[in-house]
């Protein structure tokens, strides 16, 4: 195995969803807020979910999203 090439893949996906999530979370927000589902200042349960074929199944992360600080 090469410890480089394996950082390197795993930076890459990280940057990918990391990017990639924040757009999908920014979108919904705006359409919640533009439908009237949001009002603005909620605190939004989120759940990240990892699997990693065969080897890591549904490693979960969990955090709020917060429409608005105190």
């Amino acid at each position: 195995m090469n410890e480089d090439a394996l950082n390197l893949s795993i930076r890459k996906f990280l940057k990918e969803f990391g990017v990639t999530a924040q757009r999908e979370i920014e979108r919904a927000v705006q359409r919640g807020l533009a439908d009237g589902t949001l009002r603005g200042d909620e605190r939004i349960p989120v759940r990240a979910t990892l699997t990693l074929q065969g080897l890591v199944r549904d490693y979960h992360v969990d955090a709020e999203i917060v429409l608005k600080q105190p």
